[in-house]
């Protein structure tokens, strides 16, 4: 009985995890550093900027966010690697095309550089 209490505590769970994703869309960038969080100190690869729909005046800096590619926006077919990423806020994004933009290498985890813009899932955490 134990068991099965558990089992169905960790699917509803998972579901309830699944159920919080945001879709938003992602692009990458190169230049690290300085950013509008943490000025030259920098924060390593797995990384993102903030468009200005997330970015709150800078509240956004140094939150983290699991990020997964669902899908294509341009005629790169099945830009998707089907695995995610988990990126620190560092920068903003004014203008950007995307809701997040990550650094090249962690959008090179989800996806085809190639592809340049793809679909995505996202999930902050506190």
């Amino acid at each position: 009985m134990e068991k099965t209490a558990l089992i169905f505590v960790g699917i509803v769970a998972c579901l309830a995890s699944v159920a919080s994703a945001t879709a938003g869309i992602a692009t990458f960038y190169t230049n690290y550093v300085p950013s509008a969080c943490f000025g030259s100190t920098p924060q390593g690869n797995m990384i993102a900027a903030a468009s200005d729909s997330l970015w709150n005046n800078g509240a956004v800096c140094g939150k983290t966010f699991t990020v997964t590619c669902t899908g294509p926006r341009n005629a790169v077919p099945h830009p998707c690697t089907g695995k995610s990423v988990t990126v620190k806020i560092v920068d903003h994004c004014p203008g950007c095309p995307s809701t997040i933009d990550l650094s090249r290498e962690a959008f090179a985890i989800i996806a085809d550089p190639v592809a340049g813009i793809i679909n995505i899932d996202y999930t902050q955490y506190a």
